[in-house]
């Protein structure tokens, strides 16, 4: 019966979730938001001024700020994806979100997420040629080289987070809607379902595989051959401004892959680790890397600082 039919399409899918929060810390849901404002407020400031600096001032037109400046561009868009959202739950002003814009939170989140870690790549990639092959390093990144790099990572992302939106729409959901989080993410959107997840389960490992963890991989072993490189090198003749760079590359690929790592494998295996842990952590870690990242290359690039005062 067709009337049947559309019925159980449209009550497999809730019209909307409630968002909790932080379960078990509503109480402190105000003093909660008050970092993530203050960071996410530094975070927009932060971002903005480097991609200003670097798009205004034609002597940082270098793969490397090319580089930083869409890493930037990811930093803005993860946290904004997220953290309004988060305050308007936290401040309970709107708690509900509708579930295709549920899912199209989920799929920014994702999607920027996993273009960010192929721009960290690339910047390894980056310091790599600089460093170990400097003589060829303009011949090889070339603009259009650095612009196909920013069209493949996204490309990527596209492909490996569009089939997710699928796997959670041919779940039922039996009008579970209620969600212990203050923003959509897979696992916790298919949690709510009443039906077997491993598939989804399965795919987030799959996906963060192939994405992140080869990225990370890939990002080890660039960094083993600039150590060789600078290892057998009779003199220290790299210069010490390559070098200083890769201090600043290794601290913000630490920033950004180790609380998502961890909280990637907590979700999927850590069964005993609280959920208010777990989600405070997910905020976190929407804002960190987005607000100390410019910090971290702002502080330690000497031109990005001369021309950022300048700036201003």
């Amino acid at each position: 019966h067709p009337a049947m039919s559309t019925l159980n399409l449209s009550g497999s899918h809730p019209a909307f979730f409630i968002l909790v929060g932080i379960p078990g810390m509503e109480k402190s849901h105000t003093w909660i938001s008050i970092p993530v404002c203050m960071m996410y407020s530094a975070a927009l400031l932060g971002n903005s001024v480097l991609l200003v600096t670097i798009v205004k001032e034609r002597s940082l037109h270098e793969p490397m700020y090319i580089f930083l400046c869409m890493l930037a561009a990811c930093d803005l868009l993860l946290s904004t994806a997220t953290v309004p959202k988060t305050l308007s739950v936290l401040w309970s002003l709107s708690t509900q979100i509708s579930f295709s814009g549920c899912l199209a939170q989920m799929f920014s989140i994702y999607f920027v997420f996993v273009a960010e870690s192929a721009i960290l790549l690339a910047m390894a990639f980056d310091r790599y040629i600089a460093i170990c092959d400097p003589l060829r390093y303009t011949a090889i990144l070339t603009r259009s080289v650095v612009g196909k790099v920013g069209v493949v990572a996204l490309i990527r992302s596209f492909c490996i987070m569009f089939p997710a939106i699928f796997l959670l729409k041919r779940l039922p959901y039996c009008g579970h809607n209620v969600m212990p989080h203050t923003y959509c993410e897979h696992m916790g959107i298919a949690r709510l379902a009443c039906a077997d997840i491993s598939i989804n389960i399965w795919y987030g490992v799959a996906a963060g595989f192939l994405s992140a963890g080869l990225d990370v991989i890939s990002i080890a072993i660039s960094y083993v051959l600039i150590f060789r490189c600078l290892w057998q090198l009779p003199s220290p003749r790299a210069s010490p401004k390559a070098l200083h760079t890769c201090g600043s590359h290794l601290c913000v690929i630490a920033m950004f892959y180790t609380p998502a790592f961890f909280s990637f494998l907590a979700h999927r295996f850590g069964q005993h680790v609280p959920q208010h842990v777990l989600i405070s952590l997910a905020n976190f870690y929407v804002v960190m890397p987005p607000m100390l990242n410019p910090i971290v290359y702002g502080v330690r690039t000497r031109q990005i600082r001369e021309h950022v005062a300048h700036l201003l």
